[in-house]
């Protein structure tokens, strides 16, 4: 009787640990993806230079160039100074949309995406070592540096050759 029950237990045993490392493995794999998504997104931004991002002022859309992309921490930030319309707008609705285009390809990307104000200044100072031209505007410690972070972005790549394709992070 002994066996019966130390075999149970260690089935039993076996069998959770096996759960465990499946839910593990499973729940790293859609990370990683995210992961890659972000960093290919941001190449893509990196490489156009320069990016539009929509905001809504009332019922207004409202478009203007940007150019910091920087991933921290996991995470795909912009930056902006807090005395802006935009950072106004952005503040107020956090919903944004991206938009950049890569002439050489002949591609563009879509970005939809909630952005997220991290009031942390280690993030405002990684991005502004990130983009050293904007310490003449900005300090990670002024009140007017606003670093923010794209959550829940959908980001489709499109050509005209080519059918769209869709990546999240």
């Amino acid at each position: 009787m002994k066996t019966r029950i130390t075999f149970f237990l260690f089935f039993t045993l076996l069998t959770a640990i096996c759960f465990a490392s499946d839910r593990n493995e499973q729940q790293a794999k859609p990370n990683v993806q995210n992961e890659q998504a972000m960093k290919e997104v941001h190449d893509f931004l990196k490489t156009c230079g320069v990016y539009y991002l929509a905001t809504v002022d009332d019922d207004q859309p409202r478009v203007r160039p940007f150019g910091t992309a920087v991933i921290f921490e996991q995470k795909l930030y912009i930056q902006t100074g807090r005395k802006k319309n935009v950072a106004r707008q952005m503040l107020a609705n956090p919903k944004v949309e991206i938009c950049a285009y890569d002439q050489g390809k002949g591609v563009w990307l879509r970005i939809e995406a909630k952005v997220v104000p991290d009031e942390r200044l280690e993030a405002k100072q990684y991005v502004l070592d990130q983009y050293p031209q904007l310490k003449s505007m900005y300090k990670a410690d002024d009140d007017n540096t606003l670093v923010l972070y794209l959550k829940d972005a959908t980001a489709t790549f499109n050509s005209f050759s080519t059918s769209p394709r869709t990546v999240t992070f």
